[in-house]
């Protein structure tokens, strides 16, 4: 992996990055089919109280994060690589979501600075031609796999670019019509105030 970035112009906020691919057989490759599952190794970084307390619905309380704290599943994709000679370097395009009800969305919002630690494991099929011009193909070793420390500070400038200053909840239709009453009812001018409206009311409490 030689780098990551945030795509600039993307209908979706959508992380880039650069992945170095070498032939070993000596042989043109015609094309690979290659399929990446990315997963975050939440065991391999430190988190502050501040994180903890974030991270509290996905893993429970710190003092269980000894048996809780778990590798999560973050995405499946799959890339069509050209053809190259002997290396080639192509993007891994990955769409991102601000649901925070996305596991891996609450995680990376969770996290303030330092790296998310990913894993991206491989499969698929290489297409080659032989010295004799025949076409083959070959699968990709199951333990075909990449670790890689992706800042965050990447991926909270990606997310800005498209949602500046803002976060995401959905909410039950009957919750939603009830939020638009009291909205309505207390004659708010945004759904920013409405919710800061209620909180007062649980902060006065």
């Amino acid at each position: 992996m030689e780098g990551a970035s945030g795509l600039e112009y993307a209908a979706v906020p959508t992380l880039k990055f650069a992945l170095r691919i070498e032939a070993v057989s000596g042989h043109p490759v015609r094309s690979i089919l290659l399929d990446a599952q990315i997963q975050i190794a939440a065991r391999q970084r430190g988190y502050d109280p501040g994180a903890q307390e974030q991270l509290l619905e996905l893993f429970g309380t710190p003092e269980r994060w000894g048996d809780t704290l778990r590798t999560l599943p973050w995405l499946r994709t799959t890339l069509v690589v050209p053809p190259f000679r002997d290396a080639t370097v192509v993007d891994l395009l990955v769409p991102c979501t601000y649901d925070l009800e996305v596991t891996a969305t609450r995680y990376f919002a969770a996290l303030k600075d330092g790296v998310i630690p990913l894993e991206f494991l491989f499969s698929g099929s290489v297409f080659f031609a032989t010295a004799a011009g025949a076409l083959q193909t070959t699968r990709i070793a199951w333990d075909s796999e990449v670790d890689y420390r992706l800042p965050v500070g990447i991926w909270k400038e990606t997310m800005n670019r498209h949602f500046p200053g803002s976060a995401w909840l959905r909410l039950g239709s009957e919750s939603f019509d009830r939020l638009c009453a009291y909205k309505a009812r207390h004659a708010l001018e945004s759904w920013e105030k409405t919710i800061e409206s209620l909180l007062d009311q649980e902060g006065s409490r």
